[in-house]
């Protein structure tokens, strides 16, 4: 519901904005002041973020992060301010609306073109000289959620993604081994469901869980520019791997829960207890697992192989500077200081995955269970980066969800869902 309500509300802001005059309802495209590295900075500048207050993140920004920038920069002063993350995206929007938008923002990956699109956001691609050397350092799949027509407005700041988790005595038990490819998922369904378990758990049906899935049998969900899904979502390859997990809903190798609305065992539990063989699922699932039950061992395995290979969903944060900021030069070497080894490894430590390709061998070192997401993350993708996205995905979850129980059959339930995503698509 609140998704929805933000998507609502940010619409009406690009209306407002556009009949203002203020380039909303478009990215900018007046001239855009340099921002070269190096240059004396003084000052204060605001930065929204929604570390977890629970954990170490926020300590870490605050007693170390932020104090090692201040130092290197004499003069200057950077003003951290905590967001609950599910209210972080309706608070951009009145923010934006009322033109009180912070210097810098911790920005969840899917609202950058969002917020790109109302203008914003500065183009860091035209802002940043050494924006090229800057994104070279990155994983490409966090790099590319920063794009909107042919623009990055962003940089990648933290990033995960997932690999497949096992429990190996569940898997021994119905004598299966860890499956490699999707068609060794669905031959195990049979020998797990005989003795009451499910060979995969999934927790929902929007593209952070079927995308891996499509992508990996070689389907894709839209063209490369993101302006049409017809021909893409419902093409051949992409039913196919829908048609795999209705297959294994039929067969009992995919438990209810992929059809949200709650009521069953969660994943990670499910998984630790032996319900589950396998889940898909990110570096988060640790933590609680080794806590909750300290005798189960975790295993990963890269997701099962389709055609295309096996190719994941990033997800994770990007940093953003603001059109709204007064002191775009100090905004620009924040960024460029959150992007550097130094903040990279001190947040590393607090279990926020670096996008830095240079740093993986020390993530290993910080977290030992990151390697394999480390490596996944070389082909992980990220969701089509479009404004739209937040929309677009409650169509596809519930037109996947309408095929897995055989309401309708897979290419109708995609070719349904095309024809409303296009409309979508088209506006931009």
């Amino acid at each position: 519901m609140k998704r929805t309500l933000a998507a609502s509300a940010l619409t009406v802001l690009a209306i407002t904005l556009a009949a203002c005059g203020t380039g909303g309802g478009g990215a900018a495209t007046t001239a855009v002041d340099k921002l070269p590295p190096g240059e004396q900075v003084s000052g204060e500048i605001t930065f929204w973020h929604s570390y977890s207050a629970g954990g170490t993140e926020v300590k870490q920004l605050e007693q170390k992060v932020i104090p090692a920038f201040e130092k290197a920069h004499p003069g200057t002063k950077v003003k951290p301010v905590t967001v609950q993350y599910d209210q972080m995206h309706q608070k951009l929007v009145t923010a934006a609306a009322g033109s009180s938008l912070p210097d810098v923002v911790r920005s969840d990956i899917i609202w950058v073109p969002e917020l790109a699109k109302l203008g914003v956001l500065v183009p860091l691609s035209d802002a940043l000289p050494d924006f090229t050397e800057l994104a070279g350092k990155t994983f490409e799949g966090p790099l590319a959620t920063n794009v909107y027509k042919g623009k990055h407005y962003g940089l990648p700041l933290d990033t995960n993604t997932k690999v497949m988790l096992y429990n190996q005595a569940a898997l021994q038990g119905a004598g299966v081994a860890v499956p490699k490819t999707l068609d060794e998922l669905k031959a195990a369904a049979p020998k797990l469901a005989a003795q009451g378990k499910y060979i995969l758990a999934e927790g929902d049906t929007g593209g952070w869980n079927v995308l891996p899935y499509i992508w990996s049998n070689g389907g894709e969900m839209t063209d490369k520019d993101v302006t049409k899904s017809s021909g893409y979502l419902n093409g051949p390859k992409s039913v196919e791997a829908i048609q795999l997990l209705a297959d294994l809903y039929k067969q009992k190798g995919l438990p209810k829960l992929v059809l949200g609305g709650g009521g069953g065992t969660p994943t990670a539990e499910g998984l630790a207890k032996g319900t589950y063989a396998t889940i898909v699922d990110g570096p988060w699932t640790y933590p609680p697992i080794q806590k909750q039950f300290p005798s189960f061992k975790l295993e990963a395995a890269p997701l099962p192989a389709g055609s295309a290979g096996s190719i994941n969903v990033v997800g994770g944060e990007d940093i953003v500077i603001t059109t709204a900021s007064k002191n775009k030069a100090l905004a620009a070497e924040f960024t460029r200081y959150m992007l550097g080894e130094e903040a990279q490894t001190m947040m590393a430590e607090t279990g926020q995955l670096s996008v830095l390709k240079s740093l993986a061998p020390k993530m290993t070192e910080i977290e030992p269970y990151y390697a394999p997401f480390l490596t996944a993350l070389e082909t992980a993708r990220p969701r089509p980066p479009t404004p739209s996205w937040t929309k677009i995905d409650d169509i596809l979850r519930k037109q996947v969800q309408l095929a897995i129980r055989g309401d309708l059959p897979v290419q109708q339930a995609l070719d349904d869902a095309v024809k409303q995503i296009d409309p979508l698509l088209a506006r931009g």
